[in-house]
């Protein structure tokens, strides 16, 4: 939540110019007050799982969000109960008539097949279309962050030879970045992904900005000039179990998987995994949700675009 200051103070000044969320007491007292409507365009199999990480990060927040879970008309998901779509998921086509406040696009567990070779990405474009009119700021995860850099900057996915697997630490390179106000120096995100959107195509693309990227996973977090578009390639919203579940589903596969890094107590899957990470994802959702609640129009009918 925004601290409210009197008009005039020293303070205020030098606040804004570090992006702390400051409001003078007269913009306060006209200021109508709303609940910021956020969509999850859900494309992982196990829907609840992802419902859980990103529900739980949205609400470490005093402000008050509206959720709508979305799926797609283009794919039957499989490893859900219908029941459990048709109670709580609307399709795309249902809701693309409203603006939004904000809107998540998942990852999917499709690294190294062509975009073009997904049967809903027809769909998924047009979704992604869809945001730059409709949604004020649109996060994309991991997959999803690939699908919309290659969307909308033409940037194509590069699949790797290993397996980027663990939690590794990151720089932050914009300290008055709203985004990632009050993080360390140093802090730690989860990834495990086959392919990378690269750093130097990312570099030169002059409408984007890398804000946090690490030496040993590359490229985390991008943004565009205005934030309305964000691009995250780890998995800040991990449980802390769900990079252990990956690595046992693995090994009982046959699959040649190593040792997630920096994860389990002196890298030995026998000891207790090491939770690095939470605080920071909680901190990044909680930047982000105040980054939209102070800069979307309280009437969505005003929206402008997010290339303006």
């Amino acid at each position: 939540m925004p601290i409210l200051v009197q008009r005039g103070l020293p303070a205020y000044k030098t606040l804004k110019q570090e992006n702390v969320f400051v409001m003078q007491d007269r913009r306060a007292s006209r200021q109508d007050i709303r609940p910021l409507t956020v969509a999850i365009v859900n494309l992982m199999p196990i829907k609840e799982i992802t419902e859980t990480q990103l529900i739980r990060l949205l609400a470490n927040s005093p402000l008050q969000v509206e959720l709508e879970l979305l799926t797609l008309s283009s794919h039957k998901f499989t490893h859900v109960d219908p029941l459990h779509m048709e109670t709580f998921y609307r399709k795309f086509e249902e809701i693309q008539s409203q603006r939004l406040d904000a809107m998540i696009i998942t990852g999917a567990p499709l690294e190294t097949i062509p975009f073009e070779q997904v049967d809903y990405w027809d769909e998924l474009k047009q979704i992604m279309d869809y945001t730059k009119t409709n949604v004020f700021s649109t996060l994309y995860l991991c997959w999803g962050a690939q699908a919309g850099l290659y969307h909308h900057f033409g940037i194509e996915k590069r699949i790797l030879d290993k397996k980027i697997f663990g939690v590794f630490p990151h720089t932050s390179h914009d300290k008055k970045s709203g985004l990632t106000r009050g993080f360390d120096e140093e802090f730690f995100v989860p990834h495990s992904r086959w392919a990378e959107s690269p750093r130097e195509k990312i570099e030169a693309e002059p409408a984007l900005k890398i804000l946090a990227d690490s030496e040993e996973a590359g490229v985390h977090m991008v943004v565009t000039k205005n934030k309305r578009q964000i691009f995250l390639q780890g998995h800040s919203e991990y449980e802390w179990n769900t990079l252990k579940l990956e690595y046992e589903r693995d090994v009982l596969r046959g699959v040649d998987i190593g040792v997630p890094k920096n994860y389990f107590k002196d890298d030995d899957p026998k000891k207790r995994v090491v939770v690095r990470w939470s605080g920071h994802a909680n901190l990044f959702f909680s930047n982000w949700l105040n980054f939209v609640y102070q800069e979307t129009p309280y009437d969505l009918a005003g929206l402008s675009s997010s290339d303006d």
